[in-house]
C-alpha cells in the first residue's frame, strides 16, 4: 500500500511494507508504513524532519497515525534499551525493582538527564511490572533482533 504524499507530512524516505515486519503484528497490522519526511507542524521558514507511523483502517488513513520528531524516536530507543538492560537483572529484586529507589538511571542528554524510573504512581505497579517483564521476555527475540540491527548500523556509522 502506498503511503499518501498529499497530506501535511511530506514523506521523503519510506518503508511501505512495514505491516510485514511489525513485530508480533506482522502481516496483520494496521501500521502499513513508516516514513521520514518533512513534519506536518512546519511553520513558514522553519522546517523539521519527523518520523511517522502510517495506520490504515481498511477504508481510510487513520487519525491515529503518529508523527514524532527524530530526536524523540531516538529517545524512545534509548528508553527501550535502558529498560531492557534493567530487566536483565531485575530478578534480583522481589518486585523486579528497588522499591526504595525506583530510579533506574539518569541518561545524560543536552546538559541534563532523562530520568528512567519505575512508575510508582501506578497503583498496580507490582502486578503490571510482572506482566511487562513477561511480555519483554516473550518479545525478546523480536526486540533483540532490532537492537542488534541498530547496534550494527550504529557501528557502521562510527558510533
Amino acid at each position: 500500500m502506498k503511503i499518501p504524499t498529499t497530506l501535511k507530512h511530506k514523506p521523503v524516505i519510506v518503508s511501505e511494507n512495514y505491516e510485514n515486519v511489525d513485530g508480533r503484528y506482522a502481516y496483520n497490522s494496521d501500521a502499513k508504513g513508516l516514513s521520514l519526511g518533512l513534519a506536518q507542524w512546519n511553520d513558514r521558514g522553519k522546517v523539521d524532519v519527523s518520523a511517522k507511523v502510517w495506520r490504515y483502517t481498511g477504508e481510510k488513513w487513520s487519525r491515529q497515525s503518529e508523527e514524532l520528531p527524530l530526536h524523540r524516536v531516538l529517545d524512545l530507543a534509548i528508553l527501550i534499551s535502558r529498560t531492557k538492560l534493567h530487566f536483565r537483572d531485575a530478578y534480583r529484586y522481589q518486585e523486579l525493582y528497588d522499591t526504595e529507589n525506583p530510579v533506574i538511571d539518569r541518561v545524560g542528554l543536552q546538559g541534563d538527564a532523562m530520568t528512567v524510573a519505575v512508575c510508582t504512581d501506578n497503583e498496580k505497579i507490582n502486578e503490571d511490572i510482572k506482566l511487562f517483564n513477561q511480555v519483554l521476555s516473550v518479545d525478546d527475540e523480536l526486540i533483540g533482533e532490532r537492537l542488534r540491527t541498530l547496534a550494527r548500523i550504529l557501528r557502521e556509522m562510527g558510533y
